[in-house]
């Protein structure tokens, strides 16, 4: 039996590493071709060396700053009129910064949305034409927790991912006649480069480590539901109950719950 995810095209943001690497290498592995995208171009190239050397796919490498919305239509015209095709658009590019409410910088915040919100709408409106047409495809949106679960030092980070969870639900609802699926992938924290930044002083990864995903784990997942009606994909289970606790419960959530949320 054929696999359906075979000759398929997959664009995946944020691919030079974390689990936007992990979803390539494992979508390479059931034969579908890969559009790499990211900022380190020399990143994108090892890894397409990695997947053509070892699968019989394409990789084909585009550098793109998801943040510059010209770079994108610019990027996405060039991936269109080139490969000819898009099939599942796996939006992964994003960044947070733990700080608190006054202490945040201001174009730091934008910064954060410009990438997690608006770049990641200006990747989706640039393949929904051709999906439309098509009445076929896949807009996969990483998202977090953190978009449903907010938490201290993280009022930026978490107002991104909830509005990347407010435009993915709106959207699923335009497309469903299109026959274009839309998923959102939901994890807490995973073990990545992504602290790097979100948390320079490594308090929060130092009290949430034995909790971390591996990106591995989180990659078998999101490409196990490619070309499904997959709603949304919560990691770890436990900590999607809080967010469920969160929503019916908010005031017990938040007295019950501070010594969990107080982790950064």
């Amino acid at each position: 039996m054929t696999d359906v995810l075979r000759d398929k095209y997959i664009a995946v943001t944020g691919a030079s590493g974390g689990i936007g690497r992990e979803i390539a290498i494992k979508a390479a592995q059931r034969g579908a071709h890969l559009i790499l995208m990211a900022r380190s171009q020399g990143k994108l190239e090892q890894l397409k060396q990695e997947i053509t050397s070892r699968y019989s796919v394409e990789a084909h490498v585009y550098k793109l700053d998801v943040g510059d919305l010209k770079q994108v239509e610019h990027t996405f015209a060039r991936v269109l009129s080139e490969i000819g095709r898009i099939d599942i658009l796996v939006n992964n590019a994003g960044f947070g910064v733990f700080k608190n409410a006054h202490e945040v910088d201001l174009e730091e915040a934008k910064n954060m949305f410009d990438v997690n919100v608006l770049g990641l709408a200006a990747c989706t409106k640039m393949v929904l034409p051709y999906m439309k047409a098509r009445k076929s495809g896949h807009i996969i949106n990483i998202a977090s927790q953190a978009g449903k679960i907010a938490s201290p030092k993280s009022s930026i980070y978490s107002a991104t991912k909830h509005a990347v969870l407010g435009y993915t639900n709106s959207l699923r609802m335009e497309l469903v006649d299109d026959h274009i699926f839309v998923t959102s992938v939901n994890p807490g924290p995973i073990a990545t480069n992504f602290f790097a930044i979100a948390d320079e002083s490594g308090s929060y990864v130092k009290n949430v480590q034995r909790f971390m995903l591996k990106p591995d784990f989180v990659a078998e997942k999101v490409v196990a539901a490619m070309l499904t009606k997959k709603r949304e994909i919560n990691l770890p289970g436990w900590m999607n109950l809080g967010s469920i606790f969160f929503s019916l419960f908010p005031k017990t959530f938040e007295r019950v719950g501070k010594r969990f949320v107080f982790k950064k």
